[in-house]
């Protein structure tokens, strides 16, 4: 993300300055009008799914209601056809005894039954299932009961109070509808009871759900435990439009069917499209009365007005970008005068200053000052360039001077060595080995080949310098270093410590008396060098102690007094912190 927002940073800078007047117009102005478009878009989405759902909601409960008169119908169909005593007795009796008794029953009683079913348009057929050895099956309507199938189905009758439905049929009930209902008759005793079954054709049954209206609903009866068993019209817009996906829409929204969530709409996702589903549970059938609507048929009307506020964007921005180009052009003309004299400065042109046309008098806009800023950020340039020849001058006239430095600190070292020689010849050894030490400080102090120095070599100067301080002042300087081998190659700032060695032998110690100086050095953490220089001279007064910790922690703004040489605590603090 922060590498994504540095490139955009990057990309924006290096835009020109049309492209960035461009992007801030379009901020400013078109894409608040996009977002209030598109607000005011979902704001109708939402209605008109409020709206959708309603109408969903009516819908069903209109077909629900339909349903429900419908199955009023067939039951008091059973009624009428089971108040027909005399046909439900002689089905039930020996038929085969007698067959003038035979003949009257097909006129009489058959007759009737057969016209109570042709009154009911919706009834495509009324059969009984009788438990009888003597019966004859000689009209549709009656059947021995081993026709019947599955055989205990009588039991489910009984327990459901003698009634019940089934949204597909036992027998070839793929396109048709049953009622089921138990038969008892008084002052018999039949194996199995009798069952009437009345059929009814889905397509007349759900004649109002099967028929396209031509919405945006798809209405759906579903059984309420087999998923894969539904009542549709094939032919309908959203059957077609699904095709394969079918069984999986049907499949989702049939798991989220809840009895006691029926006012609440359900949501669900198959592939990238996105369904809505509105239903009402017919308990007698045990099925679902669902009204299915595609979320991008409902909305369909406002998808269209994205594109058209898409393709009005589009244009006002393109009008931006012409109108931005043209402004740009009239108002960076002269900017452009500027860039082509700044190229030729990147050529070596130094002299290639802007003609601004201006007088005296007049100051002109931001781009004329631009132009006198640079004019005279060239004569600038010319003028340090000129400074930078004369310091490379200065630079060779020091490398030069530092030369003649060394030669004469080579014949010093060399007089020094003649003086040492001649101390010997004439049994001098104090002289000779205080020659011997202020030739090695000489040595150590003039010649740096680098800022840093290993330890053992600082050390060995501070030796030579305590000896030859011995030897002028006559004093009895007694310095000890207890030091880990191993820290002896560890490099340090040269002249770091020589230093402070200086400071106790000139303040601690009494002029000609004697002072103890200890040096030790630990190493902390395997990354911290602790060096500590201590005396047993009479110490620093309180207030000098106070005012140079103040100094060192940077409190201060009273320099500290360095020593002779040049070399003080301050001078020590500062190389170190460098």
């Amino acid at each position: 993300m922060k590498y994504l927002l540095t490139k955009m940073k990057r990309l924006y800078r290096n835009s020109r300055i049309s492209q960035k007047l461009f992007l801030a117009f379009s901020m400013m102005i078109a894409i608040p009008a996009i977002v209030v478009s598109f607000l005011f878009i979902r704001t109708q989405e939402s209605q008109l799914y409020k709206d959708a759902m309603a109408t969903g909601s009516s819908h069903v409960s209109r077909i629900n209601e339909q349903l429900r008169s419908k199955m009023g119908i067939l039951e008091n169909a059973s009624s009428t056809a089971l108040n027909q005593k005399a046909f439900v007795d002689f089905i039930h009796s020996n038929m085969r005894g007698d067959g003038l008794r035979l003949v009257k029953f097909r006129q009489n009683q058959f007759e009737q039954m057969h016209n109570i079913i042709q009154s009911y348009e919706m009834i495509s057929e009324l059969s009984f299932y009788v438990d009888n050895p003597n019966l004859f099956e000689i009209w549709p309507e009656i059947y021995h009961y081993d026709k019947f199938w599955p055989k205990d189905y009588w039991v489910t009758l009984r327990e459901e109070g003698g009634a019940a439905y089934r949204l597909f049929a036992f027998k070839d009930g793929e396109h048709t509808l049953s009622y089921y209902r138990l038969v008892r008759l008084q002052g018999q005793q039949q194996k199995l009871p009798t069952i009437m079954e009345i059929r009814a054709q889905h397509s007349v049954f759900f004649s109002d759900l099967l028929e396209d209206s031509g919405g945006d609903f798809f209405s759906v009866v579903m059984d309420g435990a087999d998923s894969s068993r539904s009542v549709y019209n094939p032919e309908h817009i959203f059957s077609q439009n699904a095709g394969e996906e079918l069984d999986k829409i049907l499949g989702s929204i049939h798991q989220r069917l809840d009895v006691l969530q029926q006012s609440s709409p359900i949501k669900v996702k198959v592939g990238d499209h996105t369904y809505y589903a509105l239903y009402r549970y017919i308990a007698p059938l045990n099925a679902y009365v669902v009204d299915i609507a595609s979320h991008q048929a409902l909305m369909k009307g406002p998808r269209s007005w994205y594109l058209l506020v898409v393709a009005i964007t589009l244009c006002v921005l393109l009008l931006m970008l012409l109108l931005v180009s043209h402004t740009t052009r009239r108002i960076f003309r002269r900017l452009d005068r500027v860039l082509v004299s700044m190229r030729k400065v990147r050529q070596g042109q130094l002299d290639a200053k802007i003609d601004i046309g201006l007088d005296k008098n007049e100051t002109g806009d931001e781009i004329d000052e631009v132009a006198v800023s640079y004019n005279n950020m060239l004569d600038e340039i010319k003028h340090l360039m000129t400074q930078v020849v004369d310091k490379q001058l200065i630079a060779k006239n020091a490398q030069l001077h530092s030369l003649h430095s060394q030669i004469n600190s080579h014949f010093l070292y060399n007089a020094l060595e003649s003086i040492r020689m001649l101390a010997e010849v004439q049994r001098q050894p104090a002289i000779a080995e205080a020659l011997v030490s202020l030739g090695s400080q000489l040595r150590y102090s003039m010649q740096w080949r680098s800022d840093t120095v290993a330890l053992s070599e600082e050390l060995a100067n501070i030796h030579s310098y305590v000896r030859f301080i011995n030897f002028m002042e006559g004093g009895s300087i007694e310095l000890t270093a207890d030091l880990p081998q191993e820290v002896l190659r560890y490099t340090i700032p040269k002249m770091c410590m020589q230093p402070i060695v200086e400071n106790a032998i000139h303040h601690a110690a009494p002029s000609g008396g004697s002072v103890s100086i200890q040096i030790t050095v630990s190493v902390e953490n395997d990354s911290l060098l602790l060096i500590e220089i201590r005396d047993d001279g009479g110490g620093v007064d309180p207030e000098m102690l106070s005012s140079l910790q103040a100094v060192l922690r940077g409190d201060s703004d009273s320099p500290i007094v360095t020593s002779k040489n040049g070399l003080g605590l301050e001078n020590v603090h500062k190389r170190i912190q460098l």
